[in-house]
């Protein structure tokens, strides 16, 4: 299949470019730099320059293509939910281009989107529009396109890591570096579900390739790390205490992570791997933040 990918050179859409290669797919990859066309064309990738501030351009990428993967998303919390709508504008402009056909349209969103229930493990079947995470938004928007005849189906993520990037975790590196301490909420009992890049980069090619509309797919390799463990591990890795932050003091302490820090949001992915054959096999979380080389990151 010709595939257009967007968020092509991000964090994990620069990791599903050479799975879908890899497979014998083409890749159409979205970029709106000169060196993003370059590490492109360098992966034997076609270059579509195009901006999630444009949804016009997107509709044109997914227009050549026989399939599409949307994983390009504004990662400025600081103004999460006008980016939450911004996801959706740029879902609805391409599902336009796919109308009519079989084409189909991967989009992303979160596990948390899953939760029946605080505490209980998100699940695929589950679709809770009461939310209140933000990114809901694009969920509502592959539904309506579903409701249209295009063939959506969604990819949750988890924190998705490797020895380099972990999601919400990353944050953390630098909230610690700033207040010299490493916290966690209360007990630090909440949890964070977790997949290895590689692993999530496979799913993407399994989804695209499986075809079902309205199916929904937990990238979940852990079900749930404590953040008491995940500070401990970063304490590790930075030399710095590790301190529980009352609840209290959550926002004071994490600022915008503050709405993040305290969620126990654990995720199964037991349908994902049973419908799709997907077995995880990249290394754990934990395991990921102890080999990280700390002193290379930027201070």
């Amino acid at each position: 299949m010709r595939i257009f990918l967007t968020g092509a050179t991000g964090f994990i859409g620069s990791a599903i470019v050479p799975e879908l290669l890899k497979a014998g797919h083409q890749v159409i990859g979205m970029t709106r730099s000169d060196a993003g066309a370059r590490a492109l064309q360098e992966a034997g990738a076609e270059v579509h320059r195009g901006t999630l501030e444009e949804p016009e351009s997107l509709r044109r990428g997914a227009e050549k293509a026989d399939a599409v993967i949307h994983t390009a998303f504004d990662h400025d919390f600081s103004r999460f939910v006008e980016n939450c709508q911004k996801d959706s504008r740029v879902i609805h402009a391409m599902g336009e281009a796919l109308k009519g056909s079989k084409r189909p349209l991967v989009i992303t969103s979160g596990t948390g989107l899953g939760n029946s229930e605080l505490g209980k493990p998100a699940s695929e079947d589950v679709c809770n529009l009461e939310h209140p995470n933000p990114r809901v938004a694009s969920e509502l928007a592959g539904n309506a396109l579903l409701d249209e005849g295009v063939n959506v189906s969604v990819v949750r993520l988890p924190q998705v890591h490797n020895t380099v990037k972990q999601g919400l975790i990353s944050p953390l590196v630098e909230i610690a570096r700033e207040k010299g301490v490493v916290g966690y909420v209360g007990e630090g009992r909440n949890r964070f579900p977790a997949g290895h890049l590689s692993d999530v980069a496979l799913l993407y090619r399994l989804v695209v390739e499986r075809a079902e509309p309205g199916a929904r797919y937990n990238a979940v390799g852990e079900e749930g790390i404590t953040t008491r463990d995940i500070a401990e591990a970063l304490g590790r890795g930075l030399k710095l205490p590790v301190v529980s932050i009352p609840a209290e003091q959550a926002t004071a302490h994490f600022g915008w992570m503050a709405m993040f820090a305290g969620l126990d949001f654990p995720a199964s992915s037991e349908k994902t791997r049973r419908v799709l054959n997907w077995n995880p096999t990249g290394p754990g979380l934990l395991a990921d933040l102890d080999a990280m080389d700390y002193g290379s990151l930027a201070a």
